[in-house]
């Protein structure tokens, strides 16, 4: 993308004494439009905003998040401005969509990337009540800084040249940046890494190796990875048919970041007579986007469609940066980016020069056989640039009667990258996958594969390779979807049942295993007839034994009460599933067996397989796992398309080599168990806990490749350390909503608490609960809210 704007468009000086103007301006003044919008907190310093309209409401949200998040959300603003560099240094590091970079390749990328005329133009089709809505939290966050001042800030940003007022650009780029991490920004790297070669230069690509390729696309994708997907969620809900009183029941259960700005906030949302939705909603954002109202609940898992497709570029073999679209010869659009020398230390200025084609900006991926060579080169096209739309499907969904009102309200695919699971009061239930995906059908995938090479690139992870030296290899245009090239809606997978949905990342073939799966959904949408996640089986497990009344709770219904148990029994699948094969190998194995190995044995036999804080042989189990996984041939069972829940299962043991290799990485756990600091059989709480205001709290869960449900990750650490396990990632905001004659009746956590101010009395004080496998009555009805409430309104002109 092009952007005119200037490099820096706020110099230090400008923006300090601009800020001092604007609070002076401000200071002791209140606007003259006669409405105000009331802010409220209840227990664990939920937000409860109430205003008579979008503008109001956001305006709210917006102060009151900043009161929790304020330092969060300056440094993001600093980020999407391409200012890191000049504020945090050059070589520090940041947040860039789920990853981290150094701040210079950030700036860069944003710098590059970020048109604020074309976003500006896009925001111009909104609705009125969106454009009102972002107008409204650019002045509540604005509102903040104007009454706290530079010197009330928290520590982390207190005085800090870098907090300056919100823009409505920057509002848009914070959009911009939420819709593309699920493509091009989690391959902002690659496009970084994008330089021709010289020309005349004969270069050509290396071979790959297959494995090698997974990898490293593995290291860059959203959600591609089966086994360690970097985000997640599980997803429940259940009918009529399902529920012991006929009502909808649903679970939401999201796994993402415990840091940064895609970390949930609680609010409640009123505007009287018109609106009532409580939820939550990620940082920057006006509208609940998990949550429920009083007639139907939702939430959201991330979906397994692909959000962009690669081409492969023909190069004139005189000049690498000229392809050719059906013979005909195309200039790349060469822009370098310019960092000053104020902004990289005074040292000599950062620069980088981008290239740009029709398909979109080149990217290289050497390592996946993806690199730009004197013949090859790659574009990425992303179907949720200048994505806008998500705001006005949740204002649509806030104003949902049932589930098939719902189902409208996101007709207009702003859904970016995710699943939406809902139940309703009448007792129906909702699976949705009307996500942006491109539109690429079966066919059109095989007869614009540019070589076997991509084909099987394609088969082996999911990317899709088209050959960009034809024109009818574009994304297909569907005048019924709300933008073009995307796959219009009424060829997304949907399920509406009396019974139950489930997702956890998986794709929409095992919805419900007893539905047949909508036909002729293109492959972009998601595989059928492959391996499920350990997560999505255990689900399904879990799932159909209550309702066929075979587990250890009473009935043969899913309940509000069963189903907050059932989320936390920490049931780890991997364990089921092998130990015992390994059990009986231990037993057989005697002397061959070494020290390590045989105290691996003793402790996994004890082991109860679960991913309690309180189970003894839990963290053991897991660094075993971590290396065994992938050992060849190591299920005893292998895949069935015919039984997905069931297989692939055992430890094939029976092979020597395989056996021996099981054996091995077992002794090896031991050892790094012991290299950590820990006793084998340590209670996993021990190492997987977290201290809040002096007290160690120890933490149930278990990681993505051990099938727990409730999932608790470490990322960017690859084995236990002598501190234990950094838990950053996993179950954060969850609620369990059904429905009574009243309206909704919901229990919630948020994980980690509304502040991300560590010195705040509001940083992780739900964390106890959640340890506690403990449940908070989320206070919807006014009766309740005054219940709850701490502290006195505070009211807001506007």
């Amino acid at each position: 993308m092009t952007s005119n704007a200037p490099i820096s468009r706020f110099p230090l000086m400008a923006v300090s004494l601009g800020l001092v103007a604007l609070l002076c301006a401000c200071a002791g003044t209140q606007p003259s439009s006669g409405r105000s919008v009331t802010i409220e907190r209840t227990t664990y310093g939920i937000a409860h905003i109430t205003a008579p309209d979008y503008e109001g409401l956001a305006y709210g949200s917006a102060y009151a998040h900043a009161q929790d998040n304020v330092c969060q959300t300056a440094e993001h603003l600093l980020t999407l401005r391409g200012e890191r560099s000049q504020f945090l240094g050059a070589q520090n590091t940041g947040e860039i969509g789920l990853g981290r970079a150094p701040n210079a390749q950030i700036d860069l990328f944003i710098r590059y990337h970020m048109d604020d005329e074309a976003l500006a133009r896009a925001g111009a089709a909104t609705s009125l009540d969106v454009k009102a809505a972002l107008r409204g939290y650019v002045a509540g966050y604005n509102r903040y800084l104007q009454d706290v001042g530079p010197s009330g800030l928290p520590a982390a940003c207190r005085g800090k040249p870098w907090v300056r007022p919100m823009t409505m650009a920057d509002l848009s780029r914070a959009t911009e940046m939420s819709m593309i991490q699920g493509g091009l920004g989690a391959l902002a790297g690659a496009v970084l890494a994008a330089v021709p070669p010289a020309p005349g230069v004969k270069t050509g690509a290396a071979p790959v190796d297959l494995k090698e390729a997974v990898a490293e696309i593995g290291r860059h994708s959203f959600n591609a990875n089966p086994e360690g997907g970097e985000l997640g969620s599980n997803g429940w809900a259940f009918g009529r048919n399902a529920t012991p009183d006929g009502r909808g029941l649903l679970l939401g259960n999201p796994h993402f970041p415990w840091n940064g700005t895609n970390r949930f906030w609680q609010m409640h949302l009123t505007i009287p007579g018109q609106l009532d939705v409580m939820g939550a909603t990620g940082g920057l954002s006006p509208v609940v986007a998990i949550g429920f109202n009083k007639d139907v609940a939702w939430t959201h898992t991330v979906s397994t469609g692909k959000r962009f497709t690669l081409y492969e570029l023909k190069l004139d073999p005189n000049d690498p940066t000229v392809y050719l679209i059906d013979g005909q010869p195309r200039k790349m659009v060469a822009r370098t980016v310019v960092l000053p020398a104020a902004a990289t230390g005074g040292g000599a200025p950062v620069q980088h020069t981008f290239y740009a084609t029709d398909w979109g900006p080149v990217i290289s991926l050497p390592r996946a056989g993806l690199g730009w060579t004197a013949q090859k080169a790659y574009a990425i096209r992303d179907a949720n640039t200048l994505n806008v739309r998500s705001a006005e499907s949740w204002m649509r969904m806030a104003r949902a009667r049932n589930v098939a009102e719902l189902r409208a309200a996101m007709g207009n695919q702003g859904m970016p990258w995710i699943n939406t699971i809902a139940a309703d009061r009448d007792g129906n239930a909702m699976y949705a996958d009307l996500s942006v995906v491109p539109d690429v059908s079966a066919d059109m995938l095989q007869a614009c594969a540019p070589s076997p090479a991509a084909a099987a690139l394609l088969d082996a992870t999911g990317l899709p390779v088209l050959d960009g030296s034809r024109s009818a290899c574009a994304w297909n245009r569907d005048t019924t979807a709300a933008a073009p090239g995307v796959i219009a809606p009424a060829r997304m997978p949907v399920v509406v049942t009396p019974d139950y949905v489930q997702n956890s990342n998986d794709s929409f073939w095992l919805s419900n295993p007893r539905i047949a799966p909508m036909a002729g959904v293109s492959p972009l949408v998601g595989p059928v007839g492959v391996p499920q996640r350990l997560r999505t089986r255990s689900g399904i497990l879990e799932i159909e034994g209550r309702l066929a009344g075979t587990d250890d709770l009473p009935g043969n219904r899913m309940g509000a009460a069963e189903l907050r148990s059932v989320i936390f029994r920490d049931k780890n699948l991997a364990g089921m599933l092998v130990m015992d094969d390994l059990q009986a190998a231990c037993a057989a194995g005697g002397a061959a067996l070494n020290a390590d190995q045989a105290l691996g044995c003793r402790v996994l036999s004890a082991w109860d397989r679960t991913s309690n804080a309180d189970s003894k042989g839990a963290a053991l189990f897991r660094e075993f796992w971590r290396k065994a996984k992938d050992l060849p041939k190591v299920w005893r069972v292998p895949f069935d398309p015919a039984q997905p829940v069931a297989t692939p299962a055992g430890l094939d043991m029976a092979t020597p080599a395989t056996r021996e290799a099981v054996f091995k990485a077992l002794g090896d756990a031991v050892g790094i168990v012991r290299t950590a600091g820990f006793a084998a059989d340590v209670p996993l709480g021990v190492p997987q806990s977290r201290e809040v205001r002096g007290q160690k709290i120890p933490l149930h869960g278990g990681d993505e490749f051990e099938g727990v449900l409730n999932k608790l990750e470490s990322q960017g650490q690859s084995l236990i350390e002598p501190k234990g396990y950094n838990v950053n990632y996993g179950s954060s905001y969850m609620q369990v909503v059904t429905f009574d004659e009243r309206g909704p009746v919901a229990q919630g956590l948020l994980t980690y608490g509304q502040s991300s101010d560590l010195a705040s009395p509001r940083a992780y004080d739900q964390l106890p609960l959640f340890a506690a496998k403990q449940w908070h009555s989320l206070p919807f009805h006014p009766a309740d809210v005054q219940a709850q409430r701490e502290g006195q309104p505070l009211r807001l002109a506007y």
